[in-house]
C-alpha cells in the first residue's frame, strides 16, 4: 500500500483546435490538443473511478466546462452551511473544497513532471494529513471557492498548452503508473466526483 501521498478516496474512491470561448479571446484558438480517452494500462484501475465520470474525449472541454458550473454549485452554499459535516467523523463542505484545491494541484502537479520528461517517481499523497494541515474551516468559505477558480484556469492553462506529444509522457506517482493524458481526465473527474457527494450527503 502506498503510504505518505496517496490520492486512494478511502471512503469511496486527439487532434484538432479546440476554441473554449470562456477563456479564448474572439477568434483565438487553442493549441492542439489530444482527443482520446485513456485507455487500460495508461493508469491504474482505481482512477477510472474518476476517469469514467468524464463524458466525450476532450478532458480540456469537461475543465473549462466545468468551471463556471462549479463556481456557480459552490456560491448557493452559505458561509454557515459551508461548515457543516454529515456524520461526525467525516470532513466539513470547506474541509472538502480545499481537498478539491489540493488535489488538483497533485494532479496537474504530476502531469506537469511527467511532460515535461522527468523520470523519478513522485511521492504518495495522503489525503487525510493534507486535510488535516490546512485547516481549512478556518478560512471563509468565500475564499476557498476563490482559490477554486484561480485552481482551475492554472489548470487549464497548463494542460492547453501541452505539445502534442507530451499527452502520451508517462511516469510513476504513488508507486502506480501515470500517463499525462489520464491525469487531464482525473483533474475534471475527481471534481464531479466530490460535487455528487456534496450534493448527495451534504446538501
Amino acid at each position: 500500500m502506498p503510504s505518505a501521498y496517496d490520492l486512494a478516496e478511502s471512503a469511496t474512491p486527439c487532434e484538432k483546435p479546440v476554441l473554449f470561448p470562456d477563456r479564448a479571446e474572439p477568434g483565438e484558438r487553442y493549441p492542439v490538443v489530444m482527443h482520446t480517452r485513456p485507455a487500460a494500462g495508461d493508469v491504474a484501475p482505481y482512477y477510472f473511478t474518476y476517469i469514467d465520470q468524464v463524458e466525450g474525449d476532450d478532458c480540456l472541454a469537461a475543465m473549462t466546462a466545468q468551471l463556471d458550473d462549479a463556481v456557480a454549485f459552490f456560491g448557493g452554499i452559505s458561509e454557515e452551511k459551508s461548515l457543516h459535516r454529515y456524520a461526525p467523523e467525516k470532513w466539513s463542505i470547506r474541509q472538502a473544497l480545499s481537498h478539491v484545491n489540493d488535489t488538483e494541484r497533485v494532479f496537474t502537479m504530476r502531469a506537469l513532471w511527467f511532460a515535461r520528461g522527468f523520470d523519478v517517481p513522485l511521492p504518495s499523497f495522503d489525503q487525510n494529513i493534507g486535510v488535516a494541515g490546512a485547516e481549512a474551516d478556518r478560512l471563509p468559505w468565500a475564499t476557498h471557492v476563490a482559490e477554486f477558480r484561480h485552481v482551475r484556469e492554472a489548470s487549464i492553462d497548463f494542460f492547453r498548452n501541452l505539445q502534442p506529444e507530451a499527452w502520451a509522457r508517462r511516469g510513476i506517482a504513488s508507486g502506480y503508473p501515470f500517463t499525462v493524458l489520464s491525469l487531464g481526465f482525473i483533474v475534471p473527474g475527481h471534481l464531479t466526483h466530490h460535487m455528487r457527494v456534496l450534493r448527495e450527503r451534504y446538501l
